[in-house]
């Protein structure tokens, strides 16, 4: 998945996983050009989860 498609699958999902993990704030969620590793980051620490599980759960979303 390119840069594009995931920038847009993730303008999908951020709401998805605001629901679903409730402690994470719309500056977790926010998306831009370059900083998709941070915020992978970012969600890696509230959740819990790998990025390689992030990734995929964004994938299925």
């Amino acid at each position: 998945m390119n840069n594009d498609q995931v920038e847009g699958k993730w303008k999908q999902v951020k709401g998805q996983f605001k629901q679903k993990y409730g402690k994470l704030t719309d500056d977790d969620v926010t998306y831009s050009e370059g900083k998709f590793d941070e915020m992978l980051g970012n969600l890696q620490e509230k959740t819990g989860k790998t990025k390689e599980e992030l990734k995929k759960e964004i994938d299925r979303m």
